[in-house]
């Protein structure tokens, strides 16, 4: 039981610590005033706590690689032909999952990573396959045509120009030298969200997700795959590390939805250079082929075939006159290691071979049995030689405002005639000036007094070219397919 005097105590304590609790909330909370200001009213109320600046663990900083990388990221918005992709319909079941389903919309958007100052674009083929019109917006919001310099559809992968000086570019990084667990940042403009960052760690290396389909089965998958979000429109953007370089192109996500489930894939930084610098040189893809039929091993295939270990890639077969038959390779071989690489799987050697170009000596591993060998072998084209091949120019098929066709040999036969080039889509030009109509078919030329029968649409190229030089003009002659010959003069 409480004494009277315990009562008294108790009720003098509680009186006191009321009475303080009272003066601290009147000291900590002002007096009710007129503000002008929310954030007044804020400051007034959080002036007592200390503002510290955010403190980033070592390591776990984004904001400096973000800021190195984003500039050099642009949005890339197409228009695109009718009837899909242009290339292939399979490459519009390939990439859908970045577009929507269904037919390839009449224009579309992707991203692109700036590579040099002087505005070398790289994205993936998918973004601008079968595209008629190519525009790059900067991270800046200033915005070019951009032309293709070459296409590597076997990588997804695309190289484009735009006319412009001192850009921000990013470095290139070393994929070969990302570690599984390692954070990296994905940049892009998934659904027209420009200057997108989302960060993520490498999931898995050299995967292969059967997404490539080319019409020569020569496609390579060797992906880096992150868990970084990647969304429709982050095709061709920058994976960078925390460094800021680059060490891969976005290129695709595992979804069944359209949108990011989990995983997405990038082209690792290592191919993307030998590509690049191939099309910057050629116009057109160098790629070495090591020529073997491979499979992967398992348990189950290493059992069925007879096999010591579960490591390395087994030939299948091997093509006749190739490099792998050259140096001796048989089918049964096991290939453990290419130029000191271990090779576990058929995206490990592909990646090996696809960053080599014709002519490239290779020094591989393999296992024949129970013995191991090493074989030095020279890598080949698919045309089974060493020679650079180069991006064919289209034909010039247009001139002075005019298509020009042969004609077909029903219609020399019924007009009697030698050679000849049939006009078409006639547009505003010097022809539309001198009265040709459409369908009229030009015979000779004649520039200087000299004719000249008209064979090649180079004929009338080479004479308009030394017409206008020399300030002087060509006659065109020829016929109408209802009989009715003409005789045009073009002047400069």
């Amino acid at each position: 039981m409480v004494s009277k005097k315990q009562f008294w105590i108790g009720i003098v304590v509680a009186s006191f610590l009321g009475a303080s609790l009272a003066i601290a909330i009147s000291w900590w909370i002002p007096a009710k005033k007129d503000y002008v200001s929310f954030e007044e009213k804020q400051n007034v109320y959080f002036s007592n706590v200390e503002q510290g600046k955010i403190v980033v663990p070592e390591g776990l900083n984004f904001i400096q690689a973000a800021n190195l990388a984003s500039p050099a990221v642009v949005h890339i918005q197409t228009t695109t032909v009718k009837n899909g992709y242009g290339e292939a319909s399979a490459m519009e079941d390939m990439f859908r999952q970045f577009h929507g389903k269904g037919q390839a919309p009449r224009s579309s958007s992707g991203s692109g990573v700036i590579i040099s100052p002087d505005g070398y674009v790289a994205t993936n083929y998918h973004v601008i396959a079968g595209t008629t019109n190519i525009e790059v917006i900067l991270n800046d919001k200033r915005n070019y045509q951009a032309k293709i310099i070459g296409t590597a559809p076997s990588l997804d992968l695309a190289l484009l120009k735009i006319d412009e000086e001192s850009l921000p570019f990013t470095k290139y990084g070393n994929s070969d030298n990302v570690q599984i667990g390692e954070w990296v940042l994905a940049i892009g403009n998934p659904f027209d969200l420009t200057s997108t960052v989302t960060a993520g760690i490498i999931s898995a290396k050299a995967r292969s997700i059967n997404i490539i389909r080319t019409s020569d089965h020569l496609q390579v998958e060797s992906f880096l795959q992150t868990d970084a979000v990647v969304n429709p429109g982050n095709s061709g953007g920058a994976l960078i590390n925390l460094n800021g370089e680059l060490i891969g192109i976005n290129t695709a996500i595992a979804s069944v939805t359209v949108s990011y489930q989990g995983y997405s894939f990038a082209v690792p930084v290592n191919l993307v250079k030998k590509v690049m610098n191939d099309l910057l040189n050629y116009g057109e893809l160098q790629r070495a082929l090591l020529g073997v039929h491979i499979v992967d091993i398992d348990a189950h295939f290493a059992e069925e075939m007879g096999l010591e270990g579960f490591d390395g890639v087994y030939i299948a077969g091997v093509n006749r006159s190739s490099g792998a038959e050259e140096a001796g390779l048989q089918e049964g071989d096991v290939v453990l290691s290419i130029e000191n690489k271990v090779v576990n799987s058929i995206a490990e050697l592909q990646a090996i071979i696809a960053s080599k170009k014709p002519g490239d000596l290779i020094k591989v591993k393999y296992r024949r049995g129970a013995y191991e060998r090493v074989a030095r072998i020279v890598l080949k084209n698919k045309s089974g030689n060493v020679e650079v091949v180069r991006k064919k120019r289209p034909r010039k098929t247009r001139v002075l405002g005019a298509e020009l066709t042969k004609v077909n040999g029903k219609e020399k036969n019924r007009l009697r005639l030698k050679e000849g080039l049939k006009v078409k889509n006639l547009k505003a030009g010097k022809m539309l000036q001198a009265g040709i109509k459409q369908g009229f078919i030009i015979t000779h030329l004649s520039i200087n007094g000299k004719r000249i029968l008209v064979k090649e649409v180079e004929d009338i190229i080479k004479a308009s070219k030394r017409a206008e030089k020399e300030n002087i003009g060509i006659y065109l002659e020829g016929i109408y397919t209802n009989g009715d010959k003409a005789y045009y003069p073009i002047g400069w």
